[in-house]
């Protein structure tokens, strides 16, 4: 951190703000702490930081001003709509200045996201602090300038006032994930942090976790998960990655009773380790499962890693990933993936949407070997149909495989669209099929039925694969 003393710049005044009424200045803050916070809401990180910021907020209420400055990677994070839907969702309770072209980004020396910007009492910049992890450090900061700004008589209390705009009351709120079995539908109704399972008519029959998020096990409501997603069902077991727990949970159909199999409950970045005790494995944002051979795969999205649950021998490590943000083929050592966010599993391979390199990986089963199907990098997205080396994608949060047709189905979220892979000729076509499609983070099929989650409008969405025909999922008591 330096010591030199600089005063920080006003915020420009064509900034679109969320949460206020009106723009905020910096000289208002005189008397706080504040943080500007540099996010973008697609990557991992800035959801690690946000989990941060919002104990913060909580600890030091009348002290402190956090200011998110919304600062995108992708072209779609540039809508401000979707920034809107990105707030409510992440459940974002202090003012966001929304900076699409990065100009303040520039303006303010800001290299990597997520980065904290901290401002003293007195408008002075204190420093930036770059990376997810910085809870402990902002926490011992915070209380040292609140506690000169007592001594010098200038501290100031009063509250930052918010006026949000939250979202409609529907049944599902932002379902991250689908899941379809014969004769049923298992719902990850993420933004109200529980699993539904219902019919395909849609008719509810069951309801696991309440909609309060929390990390408790029990039976039917009593238990409690936080922001849900990816599932795998086996036998009479639904496996469910417990995103915001960073744990991985059971649920037993018949009684309804849900279990922590894996995870301890809090976030830990460990890329190497193997644990012969899974529910003390600190795990890292787990967002998707696939099975094959009595084992279940993991996207350890916060980790950038694909990992592995044996459950006959109740052991979990790692399978396929160095563990760094990247895009690299290979063996499992050397590969790299960047925020792996959906699976699914086909003959000996392992499909993996790959999602802030807008890739498309295959993982051979047998021996881990990483390769790209579709995509191109960090830096490298957009909305292209064609071969492999040819088609883009924009931050896609899920794949299936469909054995019938030998493709895969892709959800390519951020362009909003469904798209199919050709597994023969990596050939990538746009399906026209439904429409009103915004931000589709899942996608499941069974039979000639694709099952899509509709994230941001908050619905299922079922679709006949043969002929594009298309209808909306009244979910019912």
């Amino acid at each position: 951190m330096s010591n030199k003393r600089i005063r920080v710049p006003e915020l420009p005044t064509e900034l679109q703000w969320f949460n206020t009424e009106a723009p905020l200045t910096l000289f208002e803050q005189r008397g706080k702490v504040t943080l500007l916070h540099f996010w973008t809401y697609s990557r991992i990180g800035c959801m690690h930081a946000l989990s941060d910021l919002r104990y913060l907020e909580e600890k030091y209420p009348d002290g402190l001003t956090v200011i998110g400055v919304h600062s995108p990677k992708f072209p779609n994070e540039r809508v401000g709509s979707q920034v809107q839907k990105a707030i409510n969702r992440h459940h974002i309770r202090h003012t966001v200045a929304h900076d699409p072209e990065l100009r303040v980004w520039k303006k303010y020396g800001i290299r990597t996201w997520p980065s904290v910007l901290f401002i003293d009492p007195e408008g002075y910049a204190v420093g930036i602090l770059r990376g997810e992890g910085r809870r402990r450090q902002l926490d011992e900061l915070i209380s040292e300038h609140l506690e000169r700004a007592d001594a010098m008589g200038i501290r100031h209390a009063a509250p930052t006032p918010l006026q949000p705009r939250p979202e409609p009351a529907p049944v599902l709120l932002f379902p991250g994930k689908v899941l379809a079995t014969p004769t049923r539908l298992y719902v990850a109704d993420s933004g109200h942090n529980r699993i539904m399972e219902a019919t395909h008519s849609g008719q509810i029959r069951r309801i696991y976790g309440s909609t309060s998020p929390g990390f408790l096990d029990g039976q039917g409501r009593d238990a409690a998960f936080c922001n849900p997603q990816g599932m795998v069902r086996l036998g009479e077991y639904l496996y469910v990655a417990d995103t915001d727990n960073h744990a991985i949970r059971r649920i037993e159909l018949g009684r309804g009773d849900v279990h922590t199999i894996a995870g301890t409950g809090q976030q830990w970045r460990d890329a190497g380790l193997f644990y012969h005790d899974p529910v003390q494995a600190p795990l890292n944002s787990p967002w998707d499962l696939a099975h094959h051979d009595n084992s279940l795969y993991v996207a350890m999205a916060g980790q950038h890693q694909i990992w592995r649950m044996e459950l006959t021998h109740n052991t979990i490590g790692n399978f396929s990933g160095c563990g760094r943000e990247n895009m690299m083929d290979g063996d499992p050592r050397s590969a790299a993936y960047a925020q792996p966010s959906g699976l699914a599993t086909g003959e000996q391979h392992l499909y993996a949407a790959d999602a802030q390199t807008s890739a498309v990986r295959s993982v051979r089963l047998p021996d881990g070997q990483a390769r790209t199907l579709v995509g191109r990098g960090l830096s490298e997205s957009g909305d292209t149909d064609g071969t492999g080396a040819e088609a883009r994608l924009q931050h896609p949060l899920d794949v299936v495989y469909d054995p019938a047709r030998q493709v895969l189905w892709l959800a390519d979220t951020f362009n909003s669209k469904i798209k199919l892979l050709n597994l023969q000729t990596t050939d990538v076509a746009t399906f026209e099929g439904c429409e009103g499609l915004n931000e589709p983070g899942g996608v499941a099929l069974q039979g000639d039925t694709l099952w899509i989650a509709n994230t941001n409008a908050h619905e299922i969405l079922c679709m006949d694969v043969d002929t594009g025909a298309c209808r909306r999922i009244e979910l019912y008591e």
